[in-house]
């Protein structure tokens, strides 16, 4: 397929763009979440109060709950965010003693213990990629750019562009070295809008990171053209 070109046909140019609202799998479940643009939502992905990003999407089978996800994150399947915790120092640690109203009439939700959920939020920042079957647990922090192994628990925040895996996940590297990952964090291209990003794409694709950041940190758009839409996170 031969290149775009815009100045052989400018008549294209309002066909680059495919339909930006949220795809959501009928078969996924999803209550009290907003969605940015172009963000998908794999079967049976199960979803309470959770913001997802601009571009985001979840694998088939992943679950979240109490969460913010950032733009451009890619969570494979079977990704648990926001893992349920049970209080251990309670007579038991069964959801009778939470969620009653499961069993029982005038047994309300403990609320308390519910607000106790939502303070843990967990945040997920931009451009994260999550591996299969990885938990997050409550009330961590993942930084931009980072990559969770699969199959890992994280238990502890982790830092911009680090590599962890394991159980619990320990580090293993950093993507790039300190002085890259703040020129990419300087340069935020995730909020770029959808008109920059598709003449950025190739680059993306083809130039070594170094190269990428000298030429789009002399063409980086005014703050005004860098604000993403108002539907993304």
């Amino acid at each position: 397929m031969p290149a775009y070109d815009p100045e052989q046909d400018p008549s294209h140019l309002a066909l680059r763009f495919r339909d930006p609202e949220p795809k959501i799998h009928p078969s996924a479940t999803t209550k009290g979440c907003r969605f940015g643009d172009y963000a998908e939502i794999g079967p049976r992905v199960t979803l309470r109060e959770v913001e997802v990003g601009a571009y985001s999407y979840f694998e088939p089978g992943g679950h979240a709950t109490y969460a913010t996800v950032g733009r451009f994150c890619s969570i494979a399947p079977n990704v648990r965010i926001n893992a349920l915790a049970h209080p251990m120092d309670r007579v038991t640690t069964h959801k009778i003693a939470y969620r009653p109203n499961e069993y029982f009439r005038w047994r309300p939700v403990d609320q308390v213990f519910q607000d106790e959920r939502r303070a843990r939020r967990v945040s997920v920042g931009h451009d994260v990629w999550i591996g299969q079957n990885a938990v997050i647990m409550p009330g961590v922090t993942i930084g931009d750019g980072a990559v969770i192994g699969a199959n890992a628990v994280v238990t502890r925040d982790v830092e911009p562009y680090a590599i962890v895996a394991g159980v619990p996940a320990k580090v293993l590297r950093k993507r790039f070295a300190e002085k890259t990952v703040a020129r990419l964090r300087a340069l935020r291209w995730w909020d770029w809008p959808a008109e920059t990003l598709f003449e950025a794409v190739p680059d993306m694709a083809e130039l070594p990171v170094e190269v990428f950041l000298d030429k789009w940190e002399a063409l980086q758009p005014s703050s005004e053209d860098a604000r993403p839409s108002t539907s993304a996170k």
